[in-house]
């Protein structure tokens, strides 16, 4: 099978297109033909070295997302059979190869892709969309709530907002004036620039803020006793944040996406009633993985880069 395989870390430049032996489906797994793969921030940053002790010595293939028809069933599936359109992140954090023509993921972390989506767009929502959800469920958003959501035209921030606005919270979308437009399509009930963030002393504050850029200037939109839940770098902790916070009154989340099957059906249950649209901005093939890592990497305001890798199939009724 074709795949992007990386010797080691360092740029770009490592990424190529080989042809290498295809993986097989363990007893709990399910082996995919993958018809799109989704890229994310964390791809680059595992390819770059900056989690080198998680992964041993290469060569490495990368990506998580993936979206495509089962092959094969291990001898202990049953929720799936030859010819189903699933999707997931699989492993997370450990490798899933998604960069592939064909992956082995465990059946429990995938779920059937949404029937009104293409692959191309479904294979976007995995880590995205789980990330929001898991982050909005850690911070406690609920109805009425007023959730500040910072990068909110991004791969992750998108999600939030149409997630945070199914939870019937007030979303405030914090974004550069060329994507208003559509985050107001998307729910927001606000939306903002950078320099206009709300500020707790001048107003009530927000209940919680989601913060998918990185800005310690987003705690001051805060009220006291309210959550700032911050995507970037989820795994390091509070940081310098910590003390702040505390200061504060406010509650810091930081959680690391996990693989969730039921979580992911929930997501397509949202999708098909029309409640939650991914949004892709750009379609590569395969064999331009370095290039959406550069992309990636200089992007500000990106929703998702999405890899070609096979052909859509013909779908049926599910």
């Amino acid at each position: 099978m074709r795949a992007v395989v990386a010797d080691g870390y360092g740029g770009s430049e490592v990424l190529g297109l080989r042809d290498v032996p295809p993986p097989t489906a363990g007893p709990d797994d399910v082996l995919v033909r993958v018809v799109a793969a989704g890229t994310n921030p964390a791809d680059w940053e595992c390819r770059s070295g900056l989690a080198a002790d998680w992964f041993g010595a290469g060569p490495y293939v990368w990506g998580w997302d993936v979206s495509g028809v089962v092959e094969a069933v291990g001898e202990r599936v049953t929720a799936f059979a030859p010819g189903d359109e699933v999707y997931g992140m699989p492993r997370f954090p450990e490798l899933a190869q998604g960069y592939a023509e064909f992956v082995s993921a465990p059946a429990a972390e995938l779920a059937p892709k949404p029937v009104n989506l293409p692959h191309q767009l479904s294979a976007a929502l995995p880590l995205s969309g789980l990330t929001a959800a898991q982050t909005l469920e850690r911070a406690g958003a609920s109805a009425g709530q007023r959730v500040l959501v910072h990068g909110a035209a991004g791969g992750v921030g998108h999600l939030v907002v149409q997630l945070a606005r199914e939870r019937g919270c007030q979303v405030i979308a914090v974004a550069r004036p060329m994507a208003h437009a559509v985050l107001r399509e998307l729910g927001a009930h606000e939306v903002v620039e950078r320099a206009d963030l709300p500020r707790a002393e001048d107003g009530p504050g927000v209940d919680v803020a989601v913060d998918c850029v990185g800005d310690d200037a987003l705690l001051a939109a805060v009220r006291p006793g309210g959550v700032f839940a911050r995507v970037p770098g989820a795994a390091a902790g509070a940081g310098s944040l910590a003390a702040p916070a505390a200061a504060r009154g406010v509650r810091l989340v930081h959680h690391v996406v996990h693989p969730d099957g039921p979580g992911l059906a929930r997501l397509t249950e949202l999708v098909e009633a029309g409640a939650l649209v991914p949004r892709v901005s750009l379609v590569l093939p395969l064999e331009q993985a370095a290039l959406a890592h550069d992309v990636m990497e200089r992007g500000r305001g990106l929703s998702k880069i999405v890899l070609s890798v096979g052909p859509e199939p013909v779908s049926g009724p599910r």
